[in-house]
This record gives structure tokens, C-alpha cells and sequence, in this order.
């Protein structure tokens, strides 16, 4: 049977590791002076609290991941993917182009704003619906299929519109970093890859940034292809 000295010490011990001091530290804590038991807990006190933030920073993080796109873009780019999706384009298309922004975002964040501005403007034009509408679907395409020629008429109507307008090739993003997501596009599927290899031909380079080339060296791209 236990005296009453060892039922007060296991008393202590469970009190102890009931406030949460770790069982390595109740020992230390049942042979401390008054003044170095105040001290003890103190500590322990502030380690608690760190701990507490800790978990509330992953609990935060965790709400984060529970809301997928939110995790790695900004609420812009997460409002521009829902209208995509709102005007019946392909989640495959949509999540393709979720995985550019995702770059974009880490990469040039000082980008983002201006160009999804930019981005909601062009989905007034007529052109840049059916370019989506077509995109959402090239999955099973051919590489024969009239409707890549199509896309790529779009593309270059546009790529015009914004030649006319200054505006083609102005943002200032890296060109490793642009060469990162041209490579992205191309790989993203063989009718990706086509397209760029059409508009090559018709004298522009890259799919980020898009440039019309001088007649010679367009030429040469459309040999290499």
C-alpha cells in the first residue's frame, strides 16, 4: 500500500503533466526550489505558447490547401479561373492554365494584376470565347484536325490587333522565366505544340511573350520544326 508521501508525488506528477509540462521536466520541476519552480514554469509557459502559434500557423495552412487554388495564386487569379469556368471552359484547360499562373505568381508577382485586368477585358471579345471554347476540347483531337488551323487564326488575329496596338511583347518578365512557360505550353500536349509550330511559320515566336520575327529567321523556325 502507498504511503501518503508517494500518493501526493503521484498527485504532483499527474497535475504536472496535466497542464502540459512534458514528463521529462516534471522530475526537474518536483526538486525545484519555490523560485526556480516559478522559473520552470515560466519557461514551460512560453514554449507552450510557441507551440500553440505553431499549430495555429498549420491549421491556417491546412484551411489554405482545403482551398486548393487559393494555396499559391492570389484572390485575382483564383476570380479569373472561376469565370473560366463559369463561361463552360474545360476543368482540364482550366487547370492547365491554374499550373501557369501558379509560375507566374512565384515567379513575377508584380505581373499578375495588370495582366488578369488585361485578361478579363479580352473575355468581351468574341474571338477570345471561341479561342477557349476550342481550346477546353483538343484533348482528343488529331493533329490533322481542321480545328488546330482554326486556333491558330484566332491567335494571330489577335497577335495583329495587339501589334497595331503596341502591345505585343511589353511585359517585363525574365526571359528564362518566359522560355520556362513556353516550354510548359509546348509540353502540355502535342496540339500545343503544333499550334506554336503553325504560328512559326507564319512568322511569330514564343506563346508567353509573342514576337513577330523578321522574314528570314521565321523561315529558319519553320525549317526547324
Amino acid at each position: 500500500m502507498l504511503g501518503v508521501s508517494a500518493v501526493v508525488r503521484l498527485i504532483q506528477i499527474h497535475t504536472l503533466a496535466r497542464a502540459g509540462v512534458p514528463l521529462a521536466r516534471v522530475q526537474e520541476l518536483l526538486e525545484a526550489s519555490s523560485e526556480e519552480f516559478a522559473d520552470g514554469v515560466q519557461e514551460i509557459d512560453r514554449e507552450l505558447r510557441s507551440e500553440i502559434r505553431r499549430l495555429q500557423d498549420n491549421r491556417r495552412r491546412i484551411a489554405r490547401l482545403a482551398a486548393g487554388e487559393h494555396l499559391a495564386l492570389p484572390q485575382s487569379v483564383v476570380d479569373y479561373l472561376d469565370r473560366l469556368r463559369g463561361l463552360g471552359v474545360d476543368e482540364r484547360y482550366v487547370v492547365m492554365e491554374r499550373d501557369a499562373w501558379i509560375l507566374v505568381a512565384a515567379q513575377a508577382p508584380d505581373l499578375v494584376d495588370a495582366v488578369i485586368a488585361r485578361k478579363h477585358e479580352e473575355l468581351r471579345d468574341p474571338d477570345m470565347l471561341r479561342l477557349y471554347s476550342l481550346l477546353s476540347d483538343v484533348s482528343g483531337w488529331r493533329l490533322d484536325d481542321p480545328r488546330i488551323v482554326e486556333i491558330a487564326d484566332l491567335v494571330e488575329r489577335r497577335l495583329v490587333r495587339a501589334v497595331e496596338a503596341g502591345e505585343a511583347g511589353g511585359d517585363t518578365a525574365d526571359d528564362p522565366f518566359v522560355d520556362l512557360l513556353d516550354a510548359s505550353m509546348v509540353e502540355s500536349s502535342p496540339i500545343a505544340e503544333r499550334i506554336v509550330a503553325i504560328l512559326e511559320e507564319r512568322g511569330w515566336k514564343g506563346w508567353t511573350r509573342i514576337e513577330r520575327v523578321p522574314a528570314g529567321r521565321a523561315a529558319q523556325l519553320a525549317e526547324g520544326n
